[in-house]
């Protein structure tokens, strides 16, 4: 078996602040996960065994014990900021989106329909590739969807 290339020392203090964690159940669940994870392997028990007794993968158990080693207690127990992601629909091409739906509908069609929107804005090269999903939210902030 190969050892650990991350193992888990921690001080007195540490252990009663992932306790402390751990039973106040006001943090969140990704957080008190990581607290079990490394109270866990300072206790001594396997990646396998954590994984299997949290419900969790064994990649995982390895990552809190590597963020633990490179960051402390605080990166473990806490997210990491993600960038913001773009919006697909700006304001313009979500204005062109509700002139599109107020519009007639395509021939054959009695109403416009969320693919149907999802495939005008796509087929005249407004964005090139969007979910209806993304149309049904996009319509639901402006009030124009009925669903």
């Amino acid at each position: 078996m190969m050892a650990k290339k991350y193992t888990v020392c921690l001080t007195p203090e540490e252990v009663e602040k992932l306790q402390t964690v751990i039973r106040s159940g006001k943090t969140k669940a990704r957080s008190i996960t990581r607290a079990r994870i490394i109270l866990m392997s300072f206790e001594g028990k396997t990646d396998k065994a954590i994984a299997h007794n949290l419900g969790v993968n064994v990649s995982t158990v390895e990552r809190a014990r590597q963020r633990l080693a490179t960051g402390g207690i605080d990166l473990v127990l806490n997210e990491r900021p993600h960038p913001p992601k773009t919006r697909k629909i700006d304001d313009e091409k979500e204005a062109f989106l509700i002139a599109t739906a107020c519009s007639k509908a395509p021939e054959g069609n009695t109403r416009w329909t969320l693919r149907l929107l999802a495939g005008r804005l796509v087929h005249l090269g407004i964005v090139n590739s969007v979910s209806y999903e993304t149309i049904r939210r996009t319509l639901k902030k402006t009030k124009l969807n009925r669903g």
